[in-house]
């Protein structure tokens, strides 16, 4: 293990966050590398600055942040692998604590739902809608994690980011009740993105119920990000998802959340740091509105 998320000391007593890092690398079908995006995150987090406008003061904050062991990666097939990372998961959600997973890639979320006993509700930031039937005939792809995880009985996702996507994916969002989806194109656009993005938080805001919230890191722009499995540019910038993070966690019962697709960067930390910061502000935002 490499150390506590954001450098701090090991806490003492029970958690109130958990760092969790799940190096799973399976079905990645473009860039590969999202199996050390985890622990290359928690080093880059150690140069994070640890004051938070959101709390106006420095992290911990009073909270206890712990850095756990990652999962084991046992399993011979990709459900005993997923059926791992819901165990994994589960002793995490059965502390009491908030648990943050850092992935691997995006294909983690099923296996994390399973280790919940709340149905939740998924808010998605990513370039693509992963929503699609299979991907080179496995429907457990990268490709297919929310498809998957509303088949294991997610109520329904709020995605943003999308830009990345094919037509069955396309019928799925114009048709399927329980689908949200703002393109990129739309809240990205200089003409009209400000209302769109007004609809977004709205969209957002007014969820009941647990909330997952799910970062495919790809959801940022390509130049944020240039490291990730798939960059694609046309992406939010670094303040979207703050605001994105930041607006879930003040209206909504966010009990989880995870960064992934994360990859390490050869020639500079910038991928991981920028992953490292959106893990850092998931957890200030949950201190500054937890009950």
């Amino acid at each position: 293990m490499e150390g506590n998320f954001l450098g701090l000391p090991e806490p003492v007593g029970p958690a109130d966050v958990i760092i969790a890092s799940v190096p799973y690398e399976l079905t990645t079908s473009f860039g590969q590398g999202t199996a050390n995006g985890p622990a290359a995150c928690i080093i880059a987090s150690g140069q994070v600055e640890l004051f938070d406008d959101l709390l106006d003061e420095e992290l911990p904050a009073g909270a206890s942040i712990q850095t756990i062991e990652p999962w084991n990666g046992e399993g011979n097939t990709l459900q005993e692998q997923l059926d791992g990372i819901g165990e994994y998961a589960r002793e995490q959600y059965d502390t009491g604590a908030f648990p943050i997973f850092l992935g691997g890639e995006h294909g983690i979320l099923p296996g994390i739902l399973r280790g919940s006993d709340k149905k939740v509700t998924l808010v998605q930031i990513d370039a693509h809608a992963d929503l699609r039937d299979e991907l080179d005939g496995e429907p457990y792809s990268h490709a297919c994690a929310i498809a998957r995880s509303l088949d294991e009985g997610a109520l329904g996702v709020h995605q943003v980011g999308i830009r990345a996507y094919c037509r069955q994916e396309a019928n799925l969002f114009e048709s399927d009740e329980r689908i949200h989806t703002f393109l990129a194109r739309d809240v990205m656009s200089p003409c009209t993105g400000a209302k769109a993005w007004a609809e977004w938080l709205e969209s957002i805001s007014g969820i009941e119920g647990p909330v997952h919230l799910t970062i495919d890191i790809d959801g940022l722009d390509g130049s944020l990000v240039p490291a990730t499995g798939t960059p694609v540019p046309g992406g939010l910038s670094f303040w979207h998802a703050v605001q994105t993070i930041e607006t879930v966690f003040a209206n909504c019962e966010v009990i989880s959340a995870d960064v992934n697709e994360i990859v390490p960067q050869e020639d500079t930390p910038l991928t991981e740091f920028t992953a490292a910061m959106l893990a850092t502000k998931i957890i200030a935002a949950h201190i500054a509105n937890r009950s």
